[in-house]
């Protein structure tokens, strides 16, 4: 039986459903809300995506801005739930989700109620400087809507705007508390002071952050100093020389290549302890490691829960920092709440970072990376409060209807439609894998790809690419096995067409 991606085991594992996670019950596993909104029957097309009001729209706004990445333009409105409506009057079912960011559906009941509640129009109409003036329910607010599903073992949580500023505050973070180690808990001395500000040492060290190969962390540009993916993420930015290891390239299906995985991983892991040896020569220590539990935009490449727990041995092997960017896998794509919680480390990773479908940028920390001073990871909002309004919204609904367990059952479902069409079309199709609906599947060149994403565009479905060669799936907690179904006979029929 091919299997998915963490291990044999949890292959097994998922596609029985044995065990439900965390804020899951077994009778919501496949069941639709009534609370959900009211969706169409399936995708409707009436015009060329993109079609003339979109195209006439692009024109507007190409000349004030680059519209080089816009796709169409949406009638968010006329949006509900895994349903997206463009302004040309056509409805695709919606797998990629604004780039894997709406958690329960578009124009959710629960959200247009929240918006209603007289206790809420306060947080909905200001946006306060947090770290200085933060309204008087914020921590309770942070409490309901973030503490209350923090990776266990985590409970100091920081809110910021977005992925990428998540990241770069938490690279902060991980150089304080290595700075600090090396002062032996003393304040920064005088000289450290004054040179810091004028960007010399010692009050700016010369560090580092270990990162892998076709890793994302964002666009800003501390988060580009570990990203390795696209050249138009990089070109023509000064980026600091930091060491970068070899995430593993598993071979699939892996209950046949068990043996040869292994290797690879362990491979990696000694690059990763090649790496830190050969920064601490240059005199560029490494300070922390960063990874993302699935390579998303590189590619949906995994590894098994193996090669991150060598990944912490080495961590605590050094007295560096392990932060786990969670951006795209948190709020319970994988069918638990965070990726890293199917790993079964020894202890909760140093620190994990959120956007995405949490609604809200941040990042969760243990304690000795708090810093002890004011201002240091700080901007002017460091997020906003009405985000966590509907994030509470969210982290209700998914204890109240189960939906880990939903997104375990459809994601099985999902995944083993896509090994069935990938051994129909093995000349097209190969390495299916995924973890609850965080699923991906691989063409056999990046213009087979492109051509597949346009024509299930043109026949209202609606997904990205990653990678080379790689489409992925992206979709809300709510998806079913009904709209899974939508899905295949499309994609069966257009791979099928690629023949003729």
């Amino acid at each position: 039986m091919a299997a998915t991606l963490w291990s044999v085991k949890s292959c097994l594992s998922t596609i029985t459903r044995a065990g439900l996670r965390r804020y899951t019950t077994p009778a919501a596993a496949n069941t639709v809300s009534k609370s959900e909104p009211q969706e169409p029957n399936g995708p409707s097309v009436h015009t060329e995506i993109p079609g003339p009001k979109s195209q006439a729209l692009l024109k507007d706004l190409d000349a004030i801005q680059n519209t080089g990445a816009v796709q169409f333009f949406v009638d968010y409105e006329r949006s509900s739930g895994n349903y997206l409506a463009d302004v040309d009057g056509n409805l695709m079912l919606d797998l990629f989700t604004q780039i894997s960011s709406v958690p329960i559906g578009y124009n959710h009941p629960r959200f247009l109620q929240a918006l209603l509640k007289d206790e809420n129009r306060a947080t909905l109409i200001n946006r306060p400087a947090l770290s200085v003036y933060p309204p008087s329910d914020w921590g309770s607010r942070l409490k309901n809507a973030l503490l209350s599903v923090a990776p266990p073992g985590l409970n100091q949580v920081q809110t910021m705007a977005c992925g990428a500023c998540s990241v770069e505050h938490s690279q902060k973070a991980m150089f304080i508390a290595y700075q600090r180690r090396q002062r032996g808990g003393q304040p920064p001395s005088p000289e450290e002071l004054k040179s810091c500000v004028e960007g010399r040492a010692p009050g700016c060290p010369n560090l580092s952050i270990l990162a892998f190969r076709n890793a994302f962390h964002g666009r800003t540009m501390g988060a580009l100093a570990v990203t390795y993916t696209k050249w138009s993420h990089k070109l023509d930015f000064p980026l600091p020389d930091w060491p970068c290891a070899s995430f593993p390239a598993l071979q699939y299906p892996l209950d046949q290549f068990e043996r040869e995985n292994r290797a690879e991983e362990d491979r990696c892991l000694d690059e990763v302890r090649e790496q830190i040896h050969a920064w601490e020569k240059k005199d560029c220590p490494v300070a922390g490691i960063i990874v993302e539990p699935i390579q998303s935009e590189g590619g949906d490449n995994h590894a098994t829960p193996y090669f991150f727990q060598g990944l912490q041995d080495i961590a605590k092997d050094h007295e560096i920092a392990m932060m786990v960017d969670e951006v795209q896998t948190g709020c319970g794509a994988t069918g638990k709440f965070w990726a890293h919680e199917h790993w079964d480390l020894k202890d909760a990773p140093d620190i994990v970072c959120f956007s995405k479908k949490m609604l809200t940028g941040g990042f969760f920390y243990k304690d000795h990376l708090r810093p002890q001073e004011a201002y240091r990871i700080f901007n002017t909002w460091v997020g906003d409060p009405s985000k966590l309004v509907f994030l509470e919204e969210v982290v209700n609904l998914i204890k109240e209807e189960g939906l880990l367990g939903r997104v375990e059952d459809t994601g099985s479902y999902l995944l083993n439609g896509l090994y069935d069409i990938q051994n129909k079309y093995p000349g097209i199709l190969s390495r299916a894998r995924g973890v609850g609906t965080y699923c991906s599947i691989d063409f056999n060149d990046s213009d087979t790809r492109d051509k597949v994403i346009d024509d299930l565009r043109q026949k209202g479905i609606n997904l990205g690419s990653c990678g080379n060669n790689s489409i992925r799936f992206r979709p809300t907690l709510t998806l079913s096995r009904n709209h899974v179904d939508v899905f295949m006979d499309v994609f069966s029929s257009v791979v099928g067409g690629l023949k003729s």
